[in-house]
């Protein structure tokens, strides 16, 4: 239905207070938006109960007047929406996009006269909902210093959350809380939680263009606030003219594994703006990195040096023998030498070290039908790494590199840039000027045909969709922790990253270390608390379309058992299924591999993982084709297997079922399980 615009029929809007309401297709989620209350508001139900309550909507300026008290709605417009789109690489070869959409219209007359609409999309799965600011007059140059959003939670004091705190020092990378809701103050999205009911939610966010990033601030108990991450000078957001804002997404699930299926983030986001992205290339790699995490080589010349040719040769030698697309080469630029962290002035991009022959290593490459896989680390200095990006991209394009790996490593509010006037300015990785200046180097990428996968990043928020060639990042704790970090990531993280960091898009975790014990084994050293099946799970758990196989190649030798998983299982995916798990205890992944290159587009696998505890899971295959037979080759933690003093106990069987089967998947303590299901 459409509302006239009442102001142009020559009533005051203050006479009309209504609400604007709207449902999801299934008619599970239902929306309702008001002037009812002091300021505009929404509210969210499920099934009949709310999940969000009244929640506040609207924005206060520098200059202007704020979005706030006494706005009315003058045009409600209802619209329905149903599609499907092709991912060129992802979770799921086809993507479902069925909503229903509203948008209100608000506006509040002289003295302070303005309008804006906020615009709902309710799914099966949740809601999307963002602003939109016209073009008028007064609001030419913006200033945001707040935006007012709130998500009221229903139920607050009988909640349980799952978050890591914001604006810390080490950004996105802390090891996961799980509290009341009532004891997360600042937190990042996804910021996922448990009603009474055992209804699952995450708050995040879609389309972070050209705007701050949104953590959550709780001040009032069960409220959280949108709290816009700040310039250098304080202004959250610096707009001109007519602006979107990111669509703020609340994913909802009667069960936990609902907020893992759900393609909200990826649908609010912008079809391909690339065009034909096919040198876009998903795969597997190798590389000189995991040694320099465990002392034996370093970044920094010397007689330790990781990036020699001779040494990535050696690795390409090894890729092109297992059938690994890309060799990752980090420590090959001039710059490591010293405390590289503080090192973001003097990096080139562009000059190797001597030891370094990046031409004879593209011919040896091209040779062996392997390629390089490049690496800029900034440590933060983004004004330097800007002034080069041209010609290290074409360099890279020259070198018949396709994926470049970018680090931003410096502390969070520690990014180095510097202005207009030669004044150096420190910006979070989540402001809008670093936003903006990570998207820089995408959309740069793709004139040379190179994709990027961003370690120290903004969060994922769905551009991928947008922008094919951003093909992974970090923006979590990843394996290079269980080599130093103290403590080491806890058992309990990659099934809590599941249903937390992994909802807003694919990770480079950097999976597959089969030596874990080069610190001793135990309980008490830094080094992957996980048994070796778990390592194995992790490549169809941990969704990236990139893999890395991260140990020495000496330790794949040692297991060429084991090792034969990591050949086999594929990056890109025709279909993907979360069946079974519960947040930070365990999760069980299906995936059906899709046609490409020397895969079939037969095959499934699946992996599951578990946290300290160990578990017998009854898993229906009901996922495989009916009427068709498949071989499962499965890689299960051993009788005796547990992470602490025996981690390697792996048992590899074979067996063939069918759809109307059902398997026990007995997993060790921090175990897991990988299986290959090979059609017949």
């Amino acid at each position: 239905m459409r509302l006239p615009l009442l102001l142009l029929l020559g009533f005051s809007s203050a006479c009309f207070a209504k609400d604007a309401t709207i449902q999801s297709p299934n008619g599970n989620i239902k929306i309702t938006i008001s002037d009812q209350q002091i300021m505009p508001s929404y509210k969210i139900s499920f099934n009949g109960k709310d999940i969000i309550e009244n929640s506040v909507l609207g924005f206060e300026f520098k200059q202007q007047a704020a979005f706030a008290e006494g706005f009315k709605i003058i045009d409600v417009q209802n619209t329905q929406h149903d599609s499907q789109w092709q991912q060129p690489w992802g979770e799921r070869e086809t993507v479902i996009d069925q909503h229903n959409e509203v948008a209100v219209t608000f506006s509040k007359s002289a003295p302070h006269a303005a309008t804006y609409t906020v615009r709902f999309r309710a799914f099966d799965d949740g809601v999307g909902f963002r602003y939109e600011v016209p073009k008028q007059v007064g609001f030419e140059n913006i200033e945001i210093t707040k935006e007012l959003t709130e998500f009221a939670i229903a139920g607050a004091d009988k909640t349980t959350a799952w978050w890591i705190p914001a604006r810390g020092w080490n950004r996105y990378e802390y090891v996961y809380n799980t509290t009341p809701l009532h004891d997360a103050a600042l937190v990042h999205t996804p910021f996922t939680f448990k009603n009474a009911d055992g209804v699952h939610v995450s708050i995040h966010e879609a389309a972070l263009v050209d705007y701050a990033a949104m953590v959550l601030n709780q001040r009032r108990p069960g409220t959280l606030q949108a709290d816009l991450t700040p310039w250098s000078d304080g202004i959250a957001v610096k707009k001109h003219g007519a602006f979107n804002t990111p669509w703020r997404t609340i994913q909802i699930g009667a069960k936990a594994v609902d907020l893992i299926n759900s393609d909200i983030i990826l649908n609010l986001n912008e079809p391909n703006k690339l065009g034909d992205v096919s040198w876009v290339k998903p795969g597997k790699y190798v590389g000189i990195w995991w040694g320099m995490h465990i002392n034996e080589n370093t970044w920094g010349s010397g007689e330790k040096h990781g990036a020699t040719t001779s040494e990535t040769k050696r690795y390409m030698d090894f890729a092109a023998k297992y059938g690994f697309d890309g060799v990752l080469v980090e420590g090959w630029n001039i710059g490591w030498d010293g405390d590289w962290f503080f090192n973001g002035d003097v990096f080139s991009f562009t000059k190797p070290y001597d030891d370094f022959d990046i031409a004879e290593l593209t011919r040896y490459g091209k040779q062996k039908g392997v390629q390089l896989i490049g690496h800029h680390e900034t440590s933060g200095n983004v004004t330097n790494y800007r002034k080069q990006m041209e010609d290290a991209y074409a360099l890279y394009e020259k070198s018949n590199v396709s994926q470049v790996k970018t680090g931003y490593v410096a502390d969070g509010g520690n990014i180095k840039r510097i202005d207009d006037n030669g004044i150096v300015r420190k910006e979070w990785h989540d402001g809008q000027f670093m936003v903006n200046e990570y998207l820089h180097s995408i959309k740069l990428a793709a004139k040379h045909k190179l994709s990027i996968n961003t370690h120290e990043p903004i969060k994922d928020t769905g551009l991928r969709r947008t922008y094919p060639n951003w093909i992974a990042r970090e923006g979590a704790r990843g394996q290079e922790f269980n080599a130093w970090g103290t403590p080491p990531n806890p058992p309990e993280h990659i099934p809590m990253l599941a249903f937390t960091r992994m909802l807003a898009g694919p990770m480079d975790f950097t999976p597959g270390i089969f030596d874990m014990s080069f610190n001793g084994l135990g309980a008490d050293t830094n080094r992957p608390q996980t048994t070796l099946a778990k390592q194995l799970a992790l490549y169809v758990v941990m969704y990236s379309p990139i893999q890395m196989a991260a140990d020495l190649p000496r330790n794949y030798l040692a297991k060429p058992d084991a090792f034969q998983f990591i050949q086999d299982v594929p990056t890109d995916w025709q279909q993907s299924i979360a069946i079974a798990g519960e947040v930070g205890d365990y999760v069980v992944f299906a995936r059906k591999e899709r046609k490409r290159d020397h895969y079939s587009g037969n095959d499934w696998y699946l992996g599951a993982v578990t946290d300290e505890q160990a578990r017998s899971i009854e898993v229906e295959l009901d996922f495989l084709e009916q009427g068709k037979k498949f071989e499962a080759h499965i890689y299960r933690d051993g009788d005796k297997a547990e992470w602490k003093n025996n981690p390697y106990d792996l048992k590899i069987e074979k067996r063939v079922v069918t759809a109307t089967d059902k398997l026990t998947l007995k997993l060790a303590t921090s175990g897991g399980t990988a299986i290959r299901f090979k059609a017949l």
